[in-house]
Parts: C-alpha cells; structure tokens; sequence
C-alpha cells in the first residue's frame, strides 16, 4: 500500500511536523506490524526525525543547516541557484523508514517525523509506503 500526501510550506526553509499524518493513515490501513518508508518526492526536501517538543530545535538544526550550506556562494554553478537546498536535503536524507508495531508508529517520546523544506515556499509531495 502506498499513498502520497500534499505538503504546503509556507517559508523559504521549513520542518513541517507530518507525524499525525502518517500515524492516521496506518491506522486507516489497519496493519499491525510492518514498517513504512516516507520519502520526499523532491531534490530540494527531505525527511527527518527529531525532536517535536521544543519549536526551538527546529529553529536551531534550521540556522545550524545555513551556516553549514550558505544559500549564497558565488563558486556554485548550478543555473537554479538553488545548491544549498540540493546540499541540505543530501545530509538530511530523501527518506527515513520507520517500525509500526501493535498498530502503532515507533517513535520516542519526544520524536516526530518531519519534512524539511530547503527551497519553498512551495507545494510539496510526500510518499509514505507500508511494508508488512
């Protein structure tokens, strides 16, 4: 089984807490135990698991993620202009899978699952795919 779901980022950089969304859609499939892949459809947005507790974290890894990856760098080449955001979605990754068990998404207590936005704001496509 496998769905894609619409993602609206309304900000240049963005971590857009997609959790309930996923966790709603194994529910509705009924699978027990398995895992589900959630991949960015995108080269410039990625999918990463962290903290959904304190909004500062996002802010942090955010500024943390310019300072490594300069939006600016007048040796890059690419026409777009766009490289810090191909740079930011290669560290973060395309994808994470996850386990479900007993129903349930396994996460940490302070774990969310986010689509990290690195060239918007733009309508984005997330595919989440369920393995039992």
């Amino acid at each position: 089984m496998m769905k894609t779901f619409s993602v609206h980022t309304n900000h240049h950089d963005q971590m857009v807490d997609i959790t309930r969304d996923i966790v709603n859609w194994i529910k509705e499939q009924g699978v027990t135990d398995g895992a589900v892949i959630v991949s960015s459809m995108h080269t410039t947005a990625g999918i990463t698991v962290n903290e959904n507790a304190d909004p500062d974290v996002k802010t942090d890894m955010l500024r943390r993620w310019d300072e490594i990856f300069p939006w600016e760098d007048q040796r890059d080449k690419h026409m777009e202009g766009n490289t810090a955001a191909h740079m930011k979605t290669s560290y973060v990754g395309h994808s994470q899978t996850l386990i479900i068990e007993n129903g349930e998404l396994v996460l940490g207590t302070w774990q969310g699952v986010y689509f990290c936005e690195f060239d918007g704001p733009r309508r984005r496509k997330v595919s989440v795919k369920l393995l039992k």
